[in-house]
């Protein structure tokens, strides 16, 4: 009967940890990246006083981080902030940005 039990339980918790695995979605890595970009540019990528990112293509914003990586585009905030970022980040981080709009 102990074991009855127990193992009612352990169906139960499995059943309960499968239907929350559905609810618990990840966002994407560029959402995620994009975060350290809300104070200035936005949440949708359109801040007041900042240049809009929302709309531009991904190349293009991928593009102008790695100016602003290698200092050649931007002000001293924007290199330090780029510099940060791998090109796989970068490039999550563009293909993310493009889409809002």
């Amino acid at each position: 009967m102990h074991t009855h039990r127990l193992s009612r339980a352990a169906l139960v918790l499995a059943a309960l940890t499968a239907a929350a695995s559905g609810y618990a979605q990840t966002p994407p890595p560029g959402r995620l990246l994009a975060s350290n970009c809300f104070q200035c540019h936005g949440t949708n990528g359109k801040g007041p006083g900042f240049e809009t990112l929302a709309g531009k293509s991904a190349s293009k914003i991928f593009s102008e981080l790695k100016e602003m990586q290698a200092g050649k585009e931007g002000n001293g905030i924007m290199t330090k902030h780029a510099f940060g970022y791998t090109d796989a980040q970068l490039q999550a981080l563009a293909a993310w940005l493009s889409t809002q709009r």
